[in-house]
């Protein structure tokens, strides 16, 4: 009886894992994810989706460093890329969506575009840490193409993830900051935004992997494939993102 009640149990125990799914995801989704879950949900009310928001960077040392994700959604498809050669990844990088970077102020008129950077108005500059934070990385890029970075770089406030660069500029604590798309055109980011030319940096192509913790959980799958279906498609693009 002992024995038929221990395998009963863990029979019970890998169900109910089974029906939690754990995301690393980019600081970017904060948003799109609440109503990407909102929908899965409605359609699959036993399964829980946690959601862990952070920059790419912070998220890959997580889980180099043993944290246990069911998946990666990252804001590039570099970090994933590197998930998959440690030997972490369960099954094939996939790109679910391009973004957009653009400058957001809730205090200054951003329609000028970047060269309002180097006026009087501007003291600091919010843009996410380049090293961790894809949409950091190209803010960089993006100002080296217009000539700006050498001008603004005393003016930058360092940023932890693209989240923290948005509140930054959100608070006050910058006149502006360079922030995702997705994330400027939120219902809580109440500011103007300039989209930049795309030319300027190169191509933010998102991507995700599911992680070998995965591999005793079909949901993760299942959310996986819903991800890149067509029912989140006209999600990704309310949200100013190109789905590939």
């Amino acid at each position: 009886m002992k024995k038929v009640l221990k395998y009963l149990f863990l029979a019970l125990s890998i169900n109910l894992h089974a029906q939690t799914v754990k995301i690393a995801a980019a600081g970017n989704l904060r948003f799109i994810l609440d109503d990407i879950k909102a929908r899965y949900v409605s359609t699959n009310p036993k399964t829980n989706l946690v959601i862990n928001l952070g920059s790419s960077g912070a998220l890959f040392q997580q889980i180099t460093n043993g944290a246990e994700f069911d998946l990666f959604m990252a804001a590039d498809k570099i970090f994933p890329d590197k998930i998959k050669a440690q030997g972490l990844a369960l099954g094939e990088v996939k790109t679910y969506a391009f973004g957009k970077l653009v400058i957001w102020s809730n205090s200054v008129d951003v329609s000028r575009g970047p060269e309002l950077l180097t006026g009087k108005s501007i003291n600091r500059i919010a843009v996410a840490k380049p090293e961790l934070a894809p949409y950091g990385e190209r803010a960089i890029e993006c100002l080296k193409f217009y000539n700006l970075f050498d001008k603004v770089k005393d003016k930058i406030v360092y940023a932890d993830n693209i989240t923290q660069a948005a509140q930054y500029a959100q608070t006050g604590n910058a006149e502006v900051g360079f922030i995702a798309l997705a994330l400027a055109i939120s219902p809580e980011m109440k500011g103007n935004y300039y989209i930049l030319d795309t030319k300027s940096y190169r191509p933010v192509e998102q991507a995700m992997v599911l992680l070998k913790s995965a591999q005793n959980n079909p949901e993760a799958v299942k959310f996986m494939y819903f991800l890149l279906s067509a029912d989140c498609k006209p999600i990704f693009e309310k949200y100013g993102f190109l789905v590939p």
